[in-house]
């Protein structure tokens, strides 16, 4: 099925007609695109269902059919469809998630400029202001929106699909791994704790643009992760 699918899209790039400013191609009607393609109505309506079910084909009214990139829906449910089976594991996707962060880090050292560090400060900031105001959805927010703008920085379509499939995926994880950490971890003398001060680390490497550093720092948040996992496993 994969091959001949691949082929057609290739054929429809070729048939369709760039719309300007963006990545998108509209295609010719059906009829047309029968007759160039020599498919029958039937046959060629079958395959752009299966386009559009995975996202790369999409209906306007008004402006027509066009053939572009999928959404991230598309890969939020390859991750949380493979994950109700039994195909992929939160282990899995905690391992794969930590390999990407870190390469993202060390990327957006490169990168990154004074005023998105200074955001991305503001984001750990709110993290510990909603954890020691107790507002741990609040919390949570901080921290989704810390990893996503540091994504964002490094701005790679492909690390940007998985980020998103992966925060999709194991944001429940994330919720529960955070009020645990609440119970075991020890406070510092103003309160806070490692599961969010950890993330200071890691802006700080960025500010001193040290690639190696921020890998290290986003390396350590993450194995703190893992520990606690496999503390709560031991129990």
């Amino acid at each position: 099925m994969a091959e001949p699918l691949e082929a057609l899209v290739a054929r429809l790039v070729e048939l369709a007609t760039p719309e300007p400013g963006t990545s998108a191609r509209r295609l010719p009607p059906e009829r047309e695109l029968g007759e160039a393609l020599q498919m029958s109505r039937g046959a060629l309506r079958e395959q752009l269902a299966v386009l559009e079910r995975l996202g790369f084909l999409h209906r306007t009214q008004g402006r027509g059919t066009s053939i572009d990139a999928p959404g991230d829906d598309f890969v939020r449910s390859w991750f949380t469809i493979s994950r109700q089976l039994g195909y992929l594991s939160d282990d899995q996707f905690a391992r794969s998630r930590m390999m990407l962060e870190e390469t993202v880090a060390e990327a957006a050292a490169g990168l990154v400029t004074d005023e998105a560090v200074a955001v991305l400060r503001g984001d750990v900031d709110r993290m510990i202001a909603a954890t020691l105001a107790g507002d741990h959805d609040a919390a949570l927010e901080a921290d989704v929106d810390f990893h996503s703008r540091l994504n964002a920085i490094v701005d790679d379509p492909i690390f940007r699909l998985m980020h998103e499939g992966f925060s999709h995926v194991l944001r429940e994880t994330i919720r529960q791994r955070r009020l645990r950490a609440l119970e075991v971890e020890q406070p510092d003398e103003r309160g806070v704790r490692r599961t969010d001060s950890v993330h200071y680390a890691v802006v700080d490497a960025l500010a001193a643009r040290d690639a190696e550093a921020a890998r290290r720092a986003m390396r350590q948040h993450f194995e703190d992760w893992l520990q606690l996992e496999a503390d709560d496993a031991a129990s």
